[in-house]
């Protein structure tokens, strides 16, 4: 097991804004650590760095305390010598070979004894669930058996460092939960050392150890996946993870960590301060639609609102509700929709999932 060290790390490929931009992250030996962010935030370019795919304009990476890319050094370690894994988001599986011929294929160009080899690819395929199909050609496997091929001939050979890039979203809905949930357990099994990269939300709290949360080649915050949902570091992480509500209001009380917030004709509200905000600071508060509660008459944020659409989707109901004049979203689970559309009710806002971050123009996360 190796530990993973980022510097500082810079990536420019041309004019315009840095696709990596001072990123600085550690990923600590037999740890899982998720980049997670929208398209063009640098994450995969990151990830390419980290396997000597791509150069760095600066900075270092290092893997298991050794320097393997420093371009102020003059340190360029090539790819086939960083000790590595890695898995794709295309299967990139020998279409002409076995399942076994496949996961065997690294440890040819290692000087491993052929019983040795043989033990190991049983193991491994056992590991990811395989076993049975050994000797079937890749082709003839689903998607996710491709995926999970890939991922034991990645392993095989137990490299320092696993790298995985998005691997699940060329999975149909089904099979990337199924391989999602399996995947946290075969990399803790092997105790491996992983970055991973996705865009996906769920996936990165279920698969993290660690969640980095990057945006414009920077990294936001990182965190465990209870921080980044329960504490996000501003607009941004807080929108992008599901906090997709916001009021608008001034910060007229303060006590602590949290606050309270005039959202004008003299409605208030006890709010989480989450950024160091000043008596008079104009915030926008952030607030995830599972967190709202309709129709409840106690706690401290009790607020008449009005239902103006219910989408029933089974097993829960999403409901647009006005308050204050703005359009904010409830999601309430079980399988009856309670409330009409077009009915007052009122509505509890908890102040711990009320997050208050100072206001920086007309939306602070486009």
């Amino acid at each position: 097991m190796a530990t993973l060290e980022v510097a500082d790390l810079r990536k420019q490929f041309s004019i315009g804004r840095p696709a990596i931009d001072g990123l600085s992250f550690a990923v600590p030996a037999g740890e899982i650590v998720v980049l997670l962010g929208p398209s063009g935030c640098g994450k995969t370019t990151t990830l390419r760095c980290v396997a000597g795919l791509e150069h760095p304009t600066s900075g270092e990476i290092s893997i298991a305390g050794h320097v393997v890319s420093s371009p102020e050094r003059g340190i360029l370690v090539p790819p086939r010598l960083r000790d590595l894994g890695m898995v794709f988001q295309s299967y990139a599986v020998w279409p002409h070979m076995t399942v076994r011929q496949n996961v065997i294929y690294p440890l040819k160009h290692r000087k491993i004894a052929r019983a040795d080899a043989g033990r190991k690819v049983d193991e491994v395929l056992e590991l990811v669930g395989l076993s049975e199909y050994a000797d079937r050609p890749v082709v003839a496997l689903s998607g996710g058996q491709m995926q999970r091929v890939a991922l034991a001939r990645s392993i095989v050979y137990r490299p320092q460092l696993l790298l995985l890039d998005e691997p699940l979203s060329n999975l149909d809905a089904k099979l990337r939960l199924r391989l999602r949930d399996d995947l946290r357990v075969i990399l803790k099994q092997t105790g491996m050392t992983a970055l991973y990269v996705t865009h996906d939300q769920a996936e990165a709290v279920v698969l993290g150890d660690r969640i980095g949360v990057m945006r414009d080649g920077k990294l936001l915050q990182i965190g465990s996946p209870d921080e980044i949902y329960n504490r996000p570091a501003d607009l941004f992480v807080a929108n992008f993870t599901g906090a997709t509500n916001e009021l608008i209001g001034t910060l007229v009380e303060r006590s602590g960590g949290f606050g309270v917030v005039d959202f004008g004709d003299g409605r208030r509200g006890e709010v989480a301060l989450l950024h160091a905000l000043n008596l008079g600071d104009k915030v926008r508060v952030a607030l995830r639609p599972e967190n709202i509660a309709i129709g409840k008459q106690d706690g401290v944020n009790i607020f008449p609102a009005r239902v103006v659409d219910r989408r029933y989707q089974g097993t829960q109901t999403v409901y647009d509700i006005d308050l204050f004049g703005r359009r904010l979203e409830v999601l309430e689970l079980g399988t009856a929709a309670r409330h009409q559309v077009g009915v007052e009710t009122s509505v509890s806002l908890p102040r711990e999932g009320c997050w208050a971050y100072r206001d920086t123009g007309p939306s602070s996360y486009d």
